[in-house]
């Protein structure tokens, strides 16, 4: 007598009937919504029945499932569970209120320099945890500012995993554009050679100019007029004034978005650039405040020399 097991459970397995969408509203790009869950705000991410029969999106689902239960990192949204043993199967991870960085960048334009280059720390740091992975590194491949949230103490957090892949894993079929943006994509990785890691520096490098610049790399231009102009080795021009960009940062975005994927740094190279160049501003506005205390501390022994002197006056005049 042949007895069927029924099929394991994972121990992230959610209740479905746990999830409360009574006041669910969209979030990023309308891939997630949001829900409680146990009493917290929760993003979920839908794999709904129409899409059931497409064998390529599921197996997109459980492939970012994958990925994200294995991922722990401060700059990368947290995995909390999914549902997979019932329709619709769904992924469940952190909510985080603040919105993207899109949000962000639409509401506010340039950021300050100071700002953007401990947002462009922020993205590095989670980037390069994704890299570095022993065994399996994990390129996003879609590192674009949507896919970039801000959490509740203004740091930003790596998210959507939806066509990230391992270093390893070799593709059947040309990436396209189906399910995600091109304009932020390395022209290498539309190419039929090979790619690696550093197709996510590409990313990198548009998403910190934007921060700077306060616009769209080639806003001018549709997403594949804009895939074009990378694959013809045009680059977006640097327009803002000199003073937005503090001294390095153009030169690493420039490494960044080089030509040959070889030639560009690693994350954890732009990690050690970036602090660099963080410090060096953060000595530069000491350096600038020192002459006005150094001149109020002046002012101020002038200031007590007169009122001495002006007391030994007038003590002498009495005497007469």
């Amino acid at each position: 007598m042949h007895v069927r097991t029924p099929p394991e459970v994972p121990e992230y397995e959610i209740n479905p009937n746990e999830l409360d969408f009574t006041q669910s509203k969209e979030i990023t790009k309308g891939t997630y919504c949001m829900a409680m869950w146990r009493g917290i705000q929760v993003a979920v991410k839908k794999l709904d029945d129409e899409v059931l029969s497409d064998d390529d999106q599921v197996r997109k689902f459980h492939d970012e499932l994958a990925l994200l239960q294995r991922l722990r990192h401060p700059n990368i949204v947290q995995f909390l569970g999914a549902v997979t043993q019932s329709n619709p199967m769904m992924i469940v991870t952190e909510y985080l209120p603040r919105g993207d960085l899109r949000e962000l960048l639409k509401r506010k334009g340039q950021l300050k320099p100071a700002n953007a280059v401990r947002y462009a720390l922020d993205i590095a740091r989670g980037m390069s945890y994704l890299h570095e992975i022993k065994g399996d590194p994990i390129i996003h491949r879609d590192l674009e500012p949507s896919n970039i949230l801000r959490d509740d103490t203004g740091h930003l957090k790596v998210a959507d995993f939806g066509v990230s892949k391992l270093v390893t894993v070799k593709e059947d079929k040309p990436f396209t554009c189906q399910d995600t943006s091109c304009r932020y994509i390395a022209p290498e990785v539309f190419t039929s050679e090979e790619y690696d890691t550093k197709a996510d520096v590409f990313s990198f490098a548009l998403i910190v100019q934007e921060m700077i610049e306060g616009c769209m790399p080639f806003a001018e231009k549709d997403d594949s007029e804009a895939s074009d102009a990378y694959a013809g080795k045009a680059r977006p021009l640097f327009k803002a004034p000199s003073k937005q960009y503090p001294h390095g940062l153009k030169t690493l975005i420039e490494e960044c978005w080089h030509e040959k994927p070889a030639k560009r740094p690693t994350f954890r190279e732009i990690i050690k650039r970036l602090e660099s160049i963080l410090h060096h501003m953060g000595h530069k506005r000491q350096w600038r405040m020192r002459p006005l205390t150094c001149f109020q501390n002046f002012e101020h022994k002038k200031k007590h020399n007169w009122d001495l002197s002006s007391h030994d006056g007038s003590s002498s005049g009495s005497h007469l």
